[in-house]
């Protein structure tokens, strides 16, 4: 048995159900799930129609790398949306199709970590998405936490890493707009990362499955990628990117994503893939290139969530501090108690789930960042969430 094994925290949605079991809601009110990042937006009738159209290709093996029409859409995809010259990116040596990021940003770390020697390690935002630790733990390296906190726009800073950390750093996670708060990193602060990695020799994995789900049209969040080519790393030296349609074109159940940059990580990458038995069926690719392809959908789904976001804090911001975040569909929002305590009355009087912030995080440095917040995923109908809203604010004017 893999020793690592003990390390590994239950996950944040284990801990929720402990929290809530033996707790009868109120029978008389719908429960509202806003716990789990998970899209209803309707998944567009392009992906839909490509699976349909092209299920033959269950009769077919599919390769590690994808067909080339996929790397040549997601290439095109990278190269419009950061601003890339269309030559920029190789689809034959700087794109590999993933079977969504969460299987990706967790192999990824298994194949990139040299555990032998001193103890790696592997920083990562805190708050966070639970596979960065996950994966460093079972790849045998050190987690090292980076507490993104409001006084610094809920952010990573670099600047307060030792150098001894940073020698032995082989990998870091950002997550750009971030998981809770919905952050986006400028291209300053990516700039200046990877100058460290540069300088420390290692690399930089980009979790960018919220880069769609922007508030304002006319400012997208930057990429890495886009990042590096402006300061002249125009071979995406120990950069790496994870993009999925999970997000943007509201199909989790595709499980359907990319990783883009450095050819040589990826080389590396898949050949790892080649042994890791994940190739992508060739039914979900083609419905992949439909997706990529298309951006109608997708500035339709940021309209849905702007419609939600606006809603919903109109309805709290007079109980309550509510801040609107630049991406994601997420409110990462205080709370006035505990935050376990708030999540679990919540649910006993009004039937309403999310999830406490202290699950997404760890104590580091003496401080616990998502202790007293709680994650709400506005992924709900817009009914929904302004029915949540309306009980929210009793729940809090309750308190």
């Amino acid at each position: 048995m893999n020793p690592n094994l003990k390390h590994l925290h239950p996950y944040p949605f284990e801990k929720l159900a402990q929290l809530k079991a033996g707790i009868t809601p109120p029978a008389k009110l719908p429960h509202i799930a806003l716990s789990m990042g998970e899209p209803t937006h309707a998944t567009p009738h392009l992906i839909q129609e490509a699976l349909l159209t092209h299920l033959h290709g269950l009769a077919s093996y599919p390769t590690t790398k994808g067909i080339p029409e996929l790397r040549t859409a997601i290439a095109t995809w990278i190269s419009r949306r950061f601003q890339i010259p269309a030559d920029g990116i190789n689809p034959e040596t700087q794109v590999l199709p993933v079977n969504g990021t969460r299987e990706a940003l967790f192999s990824f770390a298994q194949c990139m970590i040299d555990a032998a020697g001193k103890t790696p390690v592997v920083i990562m935002p805190n708050p966070f998405y639970q596979i960065y630790e996950g994966a460093a733990l079972l790849a045998g390296a050190e987690p090292y936490f980076l507490n993104t906190l409001e006084d610094s726009g809920y952010v990573s800073d670099f600047d307060a890493v030792p150098d001894d950390i940073w020698q032995r750093c082989q990998l870091i996670y950002i997550c750009s707009p971030g998981n809770p708060t919905g952050s986006v990193m400028d291209q300053v602060s990516q700039q200046k990362l990877l100058k460290l990695a540069e300088h420390h020799d290692f690399v930089i994995a980009s979790d960018e499955c919220y880069s769609e789900l922007y508030d304002d049209e006319s400012n997208p969040p930057p990429g890495l990628l886009q990042a590096a080519y402006n300061m002249g790393n125009t071979d995406f030296k120990r950069c790496v990117i994870f993009h999925s349609l999970s997000k943007r074109s509201n199909a989790p159940g595709l499980r359907s994503g990319f990783v883009a940059g450095d050819a040589e990580l990826l080389q590396h990458y898949f050949q790892y893939r080649t042994y890791h038995g994940c190739a992508m069926p060739l039914p979900t690719q083609h419905a992949s290139i439909e997706a990529w392809r298309d951006e109608k959908h997708v500035v339709e789904n940021r309209r849905l969530y702007r419609e939600k976001f606006s809603a919903f804090i109109e309805i709290l911001s007079d109980v309550c501090t509510i801040v609107k975040p630049p991406a994601s569909f997420y409110v990462w929002l205080k709370t006035p108690i505990l935050d376990t305590e708030f999540a679990q009355q919540l649910f006993a009087q009004q039937n309403i789930t999310v999830l406490p912030g202290s699950y997404l995080s760890r104590d580091f440095n003496g401080i616990n960042p998502g202790l007293n917040h709680v994650r709400i995923a506005l992924v709900a109908p817009l009914h929904e969430c302004i029915e949540a809203a309306q009980r929210i604010k009793t729940f809090l004017n309750s308190l």
